[in-house]
């Protein structure tokens, strides 16, 4: 495994972007220099992330989200 993080990831298992063994060891967010633990899916190089918006659900039952943009600094939670 290597130390490096995807530019792009989901935690949706449907999205083409998931991957399971990254997800396994943890990733922590940094968001315009916030910690952020809701993230559903991160693109460093476009610099956005997309966040649950509250307990709203779409006709399929995913949660609706919301697209934020700025820098993103994703991390290992186990290299801490």
């Amino acid at each position: 495994m290597t130390d490096s993080l995807p530019d792009r990831l989901s935690t949706n298992p449907n999205s083409p972007y998931y991957d399971e063994e990254i997800l396994k060891r943890g990733i922590g967010i940094r968001f315009k220099g916030q910690e952020k633990t809701n993230v559903d899916e991160y693109c460093i190089s476009e610099g956005w992330i997309r966040v649950a918006a509250g307990n709203s659900r779409d006709r399929k039952g995913n949660p609706l989200t919301i697209l934020l943009k700025g820098p993103v600094e994703p991390y290992f939670r186990d290299a801490d």
